[in-house]
């Protein structure tokens, strides 16, 4: 039978923000999201498109309007998948990163645009602190940590962290909280939870893992009430919004329907994804769909090779289930085949058993594989944004 451990002491050591390695680590995440912007730039530029244009685009613009005019204020044409504006159909989108958007306003003259930029960019600084923290407590290296931190941040799909998307506020809300976990602090596990909640509907796999592992906790430690806290509060937010919506609209079931009525969504247990595959990689398909199954097949592989790197998975099964949770969802659910590689950014861990690969490797040979990564993803960003013509 398995059991599972709690992590070694160590792990709850004080967060330190002027330790060298953390500032090294931000530094790598800001230079490689530079030379995606750049890519980008680039890209805009040969196409003729703006490229501030570009780093609002699709759902950016929702929040930037959701930011200025709130849920029920939005008066310009925004429209769903299929091409149509309702009343209600802005109650899809979750509020944290649109508040935050408002209140950062002010420091930026008024620009929800700016704000929007800025606090993606501070967020995914955040992120960046915390995935290099949960690398090294499982690798025990720096450079695994660092490492992880450039593939994430250069990933397919990984402009969406430089653009008003909520993409890095929810991987740093998402990050810290399993930081929390790991390091057996309830509070600060369930509180990144509950705002993850309120940033996006993924955090259905969060709540999940976070939730688990703290009734876990609770029958095998004597912080019993941090742990009940936990299991308690960090389905609230998500589990908040939900009932609000449901009660705005006037059904229970009323923010499922935006999605499957609007942008055609639901959960299909992965038939969708299976059928997408199909259709594309027989006969051949645009390098957008076809790209994006191949990183789909390699996020399940990742995602098999996340419980074989976890070593004991007995202490770390809440990584290896959080990123395996993240497939799972991203692949089961039907609906923008085109923007799956975007959902599956925030899982990060996923990107673990690489990052540990290549620490064990030359500094030369990690640098040039991680160079042709972000090379890659920074092309595939930008490609997505000025090549193909649909929602990302």
């Amino acid at each position: 039978m398995t059991t599972f451990a709690e992590p070694a002491a160590p792990a709850r050591a004080a967060i330190h923000w002027h330790q060298r390695p953390y500032v090294r680590a931000i530094g790598v995440y800001l230079l490689v999201r530079a030379f995606g912007v750049a890519v980008l730039a680039l890209f805009a530029a040969k196409t003729g498109q703006p490229l501030m244009d570009r780093l609002t685009s699709w759902d950016g613009q929702w929040y930037l309007d959701l930011a200025n005019h709130g849920y029920f204020g939005i008066t310009r044409g925004l429209y769903d998948a299929a091409g149509n504006y309702e009343p209600n159909t802005p109650l899809a989108f979750f509020p944290a990163y649109p508040m935050l958007l408002r209140a950062v306003a002010p420091v930026t003259l008024s620009s929800t645009v700016l704000a929007g930029l800025l606090v993606s960019a501070i967020a995914g600084c955040l992120a960046a602190a915390a995935i290099f923290r949960l690398a090294r407590l499982v690798d025990g290296r720096d450079r695994t940590g660092v490492l992880l931190v450039a593939l994430w941040a250069g990933a397919p799909m990984a402009i969406t962290l430089s653009m008003t998307y909520t993409e890095a506020l929810f991987t740093a809300f998402a990050a810290w909280a399993l930081v929390g976990v790991v390091e057996r602090r309830w509070l600060l596990a369930a509180l990144c939870c509950v705002a993850a909640g309120l940033t996006r509907p993924t955090a259905t796999v969060l709540v999940c893992v976070v939730g688990l592992a703290a009734l876990i906790a609770f029958f095998r430690t004597r912080d019993r009430w941090q742990t009940l806290a936990c299991v308690v509060l960090c389905p609230l937010g998500l589990f908040g919004f939900w009932a609000w919506v449901a009660i705005t609209i006037g059904k229970p079931t009323g923010w499922w329907d935006l999605e499957r009525n609007n942008w055609w969504t639901r959960f299909d247990g992965g038939r969708e994804a299976a059928e997408f595959a199909w259709a594309k990689l027989v006969p051949g398909a645009s390098v957008m769909e076809t790209m994006t199954v191949f990183i789909l097949l390699a996020a399940a592989v990742l995602a098999v090779l996340l419980f074989r790197t976890m070593r004991p998975l007995a202490q770390w099964w809440p990584l290896a289930a959080y990123g395996a949770g993240m497939v799972v969802l991203v692949a089961g659910t039907a609906g923008l085949p085109s923007a799956k590689v975007r959902f599956l950014l925030p899982g990060f861990i996923l990107l673990f058993p690489i990052a540990r690969g290549l620490a064990s490797r030359r500094p030369g040979t990690a640098v040039a594989t991680v160079a042709g990564f972000v090379v890659l993803g920074s092309w595939f960003s930008a490609y997505a944004l000025t090549g193909w013509h649909y929602t990302i």
